[in-house]
């Protein structure tokens, strides 16, 4: 643990940044703030939002907000329409259970594979061990079938516009990685402004009794984007050609 709070601190003077007296790793609603003579600008915690959308859009990432339910299952609608998406795969993030997606994708028609409890408890029994790869299996084989992935958000930060997912939350992280297009559901209390935020945030699994953030962690900014040595410009060759970011307000909940 003494040598992460070290890294930290490391980053923190690179960028001129200070953590908050107090501040706790074990309590990722609180952020360290900014110095007013940091390098880096602050981002007032009202300019989150638009900040994050802004730095999103610089790298060719589109953002939506949706306020009321009917309005978030349009947009997704639209989205999947206008990419010719008739079979998607979902993470296991519980906001998209909480909005029940993968029911309400079905009863319109999308052919929903889910990556989640539902594997698990079939796996239970004889020969669950083997039921359980072979259905980690048919979903990995959705994942690159599949015309979009819907997964949920650890953080969106807003300094670089970046969408930060982890495995412990998503389950398979193909779900973002390999369907042409990713949609990524947030809500405000995932913003954050900084990136130094995000790795004091982070449930790394250094100490006795902390679960981690699992095998993987995944910084995704913008679309996939390559470039030959003509320097020319190919998007989606290892990953999404197109990323949304959809705001989900506490309205759409209710």
């Amino acid at each position: 643990m003494a040598g992460l709070e070290t890294m930290l601190e490391r980053i923190r003077q690179a960028l001129g940044h200070s953590a908050a007296p107090g501040s706790s790793r074990s309590e990722p609603a609180r952020f360290p703030p900014l110095p007013p003579d940091s390098i880096m600008p602050p981002i007032p915690p009202e300019r989150l939002l638009a900040k994050f959308e802004e730095e999103m859009g610089k790298v060719g990432g589109d953002c939506h907000r949706a306020s009321t339910r009917p309005e978030l299952d349009y947009l997704v609608q639209t989205l999947l329409a206008g990419c010719g998406a008739t079979e998607v795969v979902l993470s296991r993030n519980p906001l998209l259970a909480e909005l029940d997606l993968a029911a309400r994708l079905s009863d319109r028609g999308v052919v929903v594979s889910s990556y989640g409890r539902d594997a698990v408890d079939q796996a239970s029994g004889p020969g669950g061990g083997r039921d359980l790869k072979a259905a980690e299996a048919a979903f990995r084989a959705r994942c690159f079938s599949a015309g979009a992935g819907i997964t949920g958000a650890d953080f969106a930060l807003a300094e670089s516009g970046s969408l930060v997912l982890t495995s412990s939350t998503e389950g398979s992280q193909l779900a973002s990685l390999a369907p042409p297009v990713h949609i990524a559901l947030y809500r405000r209390r995932h913003l954050v402004a900084y990136l130094e935020q995000v790795l004091a945030a982070l449930p790394l699994g250094l100490g006795p009794g902390d679960a981690g953030a699992g095998r993987a962690v995944v910084f995704i900014t913008g679309p996939s984007r390559t470039a030959d040595i003509e320097q020319v410009l190919i998007r989606g060759v290892h990953g999404p050609r197109q990323v949304h970011a959809i705001l989900v307000e506490d309205a759409c909940l209710a």
